[in-house]
């Protein structure tokens, strides 16, 4: 679909604050690496990631997704106020309820008539967004709309090396 009226403001990110290496993962693996007889060094020869980026413990998804959110805001200059709809599409997620736009809208301060939803579909989720947002300010519906995202890989990196680490893993 084309758009006429529309243009992208502003686009902002906040990395996270800690560094996680493949060969830290592998190191917190060794035991059962050296039990199953992988070497060192297969992980990132694999996966092709040298590191990858955390949020501190505590760090909740809307928590990052509103860190974004307060930067993309102050650099495009737009008004709060004037913002008409908010997305989530984050994968991650605080909680099944309520959503990670309505967590997010609240710690903004967005105007109550602001609408907000969450937008799950994957890496697609922001494509899909961006769309809808689009097709919305086009038509005239909103004025400014907000697109955010919050991701941490945290819990399911340490989910899957606690299993691994499990002496019953021997495959």
């Amino acid at each position: 679909m084309h758009f006429n009226n529309v243009v992208i403001q502003s686009v902002a990110a906040v990395e996270p604050p800690i560094r996680l290496s493949s060969g830290e993962i592998s190191q917190r693996l060794k035991p059962t690496m050296d039990r199953l007889g992988i070497r060192e060094g297969l992980l990132e020869e694999i996966s092709g990631i040298k590191s990858r980026r955390l949020w501190e413990e505590g760090t909740r998804i809307s928590d990052a997704a509103t860190l974004a959110a307060e930067k993309v805001i102050e650099q495009s200059g737009v008004d709060r106020s004037g913002i008409g709809v908010l997305i989530s599409t984050s994968v991650s997620r605080d909680f099944l309820e309520p959503s990670t736009a309505c967590v997010v809208h609240a710690n903004l301060g967005l105007a109550p008539d602001c609408l907000n939803f969450d937008v799950a579909n994957a890496c697609l989720g922001f494509l899909n967004a961006m769309d809808i947002v689009a097709g919305m300010i086009e038509r005239g519906e909103v004025d400014y709309a907000l697109i955010v995202d919050g991701e941490s890989s945290r819990q399911l990196i340490d989910a899957t090396c606690e299993r691994l680490l499990d002496p019953a893993v021997d495959e």
